[in-house]
């Protein structure tokens, strides 16, 4: 008998994660493809963290870029690949150059590129409009507008070429709910999903899905440290986070494209 609609079948305690995976995604790898690519910027983050590891059981081959290099350092003792399944790379991805050359370099080592998570962003304090200083705007849109931009540019001509594609962004919930405060934050956010929806119709011609997902504050040790009086109790973590990444990056996603998924509980 099937399932009951909406209804969610438990884990199987035993077999193979593999054929779990398979029963959740229809196919656990992309179809025709024993070592599918993704690049992951901003990959050694709390969210990367959580991301990569799941991409790797799914026999993923992984482009990591970092700034920080103890993040880096971690992440690679972790994960403990040899240099055919990951390369990790400092860059810049508010560099166009320096982004367009990591692109250039994945395909080169690993011959395609099929999921692109583009996670890098941040948050450089809040201000009132009448209050925002240059410095402080050019920032927020480098860190959350551009980089994304330029990761997409660079990623998008290899991904048409690979025939079966994932792309996946950060944006924000406060991208909708636009809270007064933190303008430019707001309108980066915003300028990513608007840039998502774009991609996604032009890539309509394509198997190439593009969607964004929108958190609001992510139970990290740093946001726990920055706000050490908030209720963090209904934050979302970097791991269920990173389940929905996981699934808008398989082949069971297919007919979900150009959309902004909220995942931030009830908040």
């Amino acid at each position: 008998m099937a399932p009951a609609p909406n209804s969610i079948s438990p884990k199987p305690s035993s077999g193979s994660l593999r054929s779990y995976e398979a029963s959740i995604y229809g196919s656990a790898n992309v179809p025709g493809m024993d070592q599918p690519i993704a690049v992951v910027t901003g990959g050694t983050g709390a969210l990367g963290r959580a991301l990569v590891p799941l991409l790797v059981r799914r026999n993923f081959k992984i482009a990591i870029t970092y700034i920080v290099p103890e993040e880096a350092t971690d992440l690679e003792e972790k994960l403990d690949l040899n240099e055919d399944h990951m390369l990790l790379r400092r860059v810049d991805t508010t560099d166009p150059e320096a982004v367009n050359m990591f692109m250039k370099e994945t395909v080169e080592a690993f011959g395609g590129l099929n999921v692109l998570c583009s996670l890098v962003g941040g948050w450089a304090g809040g201000r009132d409009v009448a209050e925002t200083d240059n410095v402080r705007f050019d920032r927020m849109i480098d860190l959350n507008l551009r980089s994304t931009f330029y990761t997409l540019r660079a990623a998008i001509p290899h991904m048409r070429e690979a025939d079966w594609g994932r792309i996946v962004a950060v944006g924000s919930k406060a991208a909708y709910d636009a809270p007064a405060g933190q303008a430019t934050f707001n309108m980066a956010k915003a300028g990513v999903s608007a840039l998502i929806r774009s991609v996604a119709r032009e890539l309509e011609d394509s198997n190439v899905t593009a969607n964004v997902i929108l958190p609001t504050v992510i139970d990290t040790e740093a946001t726990r440290a920055a706000l050490p009086y908030a209720d963090y109790v209904d934050w979302p973590t970097p791991d269920e986070i990173a389940a929905v990444i996981d699934f808008l990056a398989s082949p069971a996603s297919r007919v979900i494209t150009g959309a902004a998924i909220p995942v931030h509980g009830g908040d």
